[in-house]
């Protein structure tokens, strides 16, 4: 998610139960594929998880691009689920027959597993957002950054039922060489984005609408928010932007990993 301003007061409501957050000890089950197959146990509490236990590390390298190649078109969601907003996502991406992925908190994820489960159920792909949305998060520790992405990771999974996330979205776009390799080393590939549409600002529908149709030449990932306030403006532009993108000979897809 981009860094704006105005998303800092609500996620700070969300710190103080993150800098509590301990890890659980790595159980003995396994943990089930999502999509491709990517599986593997949990990490260890609090540390760097290295590759191993069947997950299978990706690229570290900043993933923009779609996996239906160049008229393809990536929706991500970030900052979910909520119990407003994602089903309302949900519905509309049920609608126009689009998967998506989503790229969840991780005390979000821990408090509302069944949409968790929902999202994985429909068919899209879930992204670690780490645990508390610290847009400052590459201004602090390694050790710090682990426990948000390796948290978060967790929390994400167990909510899912298993279903691991296949990608990792810094707050803001916070990564550090140091989190995109933590990241890849579990299976997650970092993830940026190619437009902004603005949402979280809620400048109007016909705003967010606009800036997507301006800016989607620049590349196929698109950032949308089911989050941090009213949606109903996202949930209204993806109602119309959906079919847009269909009609211009637009394929959706997932990004690459």
């Amino acid at each position: 998610m981009a860094r704006h301003g105005g998303g800092r007061g609500w996620y700070g409501k969300l710190v103080g139960a993150a800098l509590g957050v301990t890890m659980l000890a790595a159980g003995a089950s396994v943990w089930t594929a999502q999509a491709d197959g990517v599986g593997g146990s949990s990490p260890k509490a609090g540390a760097s998880a290295p590759a191993g236990g069947g997950v299978k590390p990706v690229a570290v390298t900043i993933a923009h691009a779609s996996d239906q190649g160049a008229r393809g078109v990536n929706i991500t969601i970030d900052d979910g689920p909520d119990p407003v907003w994602t089903p309302a996502v949900l519905e509309v991406l049920r609608e126009y027959g689009v998967k998506a992925t989503f790229c969840m908190v991780g005390t979000q994820a821990k408090a509302h597993p069944d949409l968790v489960k929902k999202v994985v159920a429909a068919g899209h792909r879930l992204c670690d957002h780490s645990v508390s949305h610290d847009t400052a998060m590459d201004k602090k520790s390694e050790a710090y950054q682990s426990r948000q992405i390796l948290d978060a990771e967790r929390m994400i999974t167990e909510a899912s039922g298993g279903v691991r996330p296949m990608y990792y979205r810094a707050p803001g776009g916070a990564f550090t060489p140091y989190s995109r390799k933590l990241a890849a080393s579990r299976g997650m590939r970092p993830l940026g984005w190619n437009v902004d549409s603005k949402d979280f600002e809620r400048p109007g529908t016909d705003a967010i609408v606009a800036t997507v149709e301006r800016e989607v030449p620049n590349g196929p990932t698109l950032l949308f928010h089911d989050a941090g306030g009213d949606r109903s403006q996202t949930v209204e532009a993806l109602r119309r932007i959906l079919p847009r993108l269909r009609q211009q000979g637009r394929s959706f897809g997932f990004p690459v990993r």
